[in-house]
């Protein structure tokens, strides 16, 4: 047979399709337009949450949504595929003296740009990649540390509740759960460490699934059903050992279905190099492989 070599397995999505936001909360809309928008150069959606109680920032197809209050830190890393990561050094070095006196820093790493926005949060900026798809802007991973020896039993989870393409990368420390999501190539990453966890500070994700009521009632019969919000969304938090019901990470998840009204919204995204002074007529979009 013809092209018989291939290996299908690859091109398996699972369940979760689409991992659309991450939640935090910021005590300072200005600095985190400073941050999110002039610095990252991310864009803040024009129809949705425009007052100074909230913002989104959209990235690509995904979103960081920053309601106003006590900041959330999550003691891991957001992963972002931006399209220049030279440009993306030149905004948060134009940025930097009007975040001065934060925990706002960045620096030129192995294959990516570290951020630290100006709460503490981590993220780690690489250039567009094979392994990012045709993705050119986006939130490509989002990653949780946990204890040693929970890896096994957080890819068991994904795979057994949420049907999940999940599986354990690695040894010793450094050891992680990775759960695939959807066309987009996304991930959810649980890196085992022996360094302190940071407890959690109710910061969340949300996701989309295609088969909405069969990880609720398994989620349901164990009892970790931590919101019944509506018809098309629930929540749930801990993530726990199938066996014993012992706790292994603690993140909580906004489950929507394919239903949901903003499932694959189309979202607006700006090009952060148009300025009045170099202004280009008919580039005021990001394009992908825009130069």
């Amino acid at each position: 047979m013809r092209g018989g070599h291939f290996d299908r397995t690859t091109q398996d999505v699972g369940n979760i399709l689409f991992l659309e936001h991450v939640n935090v909360r910021v005590p300072d809309q200005v600095l985190a337009t400073r941050f999110y928008i002039q610095g990252l150069g991310l864009t803040r959606d024009p129809y949705i949450m425009i007052g100074t109680e909230n913002m989104w920032a959209n990235a690509g197809q995904s979103q960081f949504h920053l309601p106003t209050g006590a900041p959330n830190v999550y003691p891991g890393y957001t992963d972002l595929v931006m399209p220049h990561l030279g440009a993306l050094r030149e905004r948060l070095e134009e940025v930097k003296p009007k975040l001065e006196g934060t925990k706002f820093a960045f620096a030129n790493e192995d294959k990516h740009v570290l951020v630290t926005c100006p709460w503490g949060n981590r993220f780690r900026c690489y250039a567009p990649a094979p392994e990012f798809g045709d993705v050119t802007l986006g939130i490509a991973r989002f990653e949780v540390p946990v204890r040693p020896g929970t890896a096994p039993g957080i890819a068991r989870f994904y795979k057994e509740i949420f049907n999940a393409p999940s599986v354990v990368n690695g040894k010793g420390e450094g050891k992680a759960a990775c759960v695939k999501i959807g066309q987009l190539r996304q991930e959810l990453v649980f890196r085992e460490t022996a360094g302190e966890i940071a407890p959690y500070d109710g910061h969340h994700i949300a996701v989309y699934i295609a088969d909405f009521s069969g990880p609720h009632a398994k989620l349901k019969e164990r009892g970790l059903v931590s919101e019944e919000s509506s018809d098309i969304q629930y929540r749930f938090q801990e993530i726990v050992d199938l066996d014993t019901k012992a706790p292994l990470a603690t993140i909580e998840h906004e489950v929507r279905c394919l239903t949901h009204p903003m499932y694959f919204r189309p979202l607006v995204n700006r090009n952060p190099a148009q300025r009045q002074p170099t202004y280009q007529r008919g580039r005021d979009a990001f394009m992908p492989g825009m130069v």
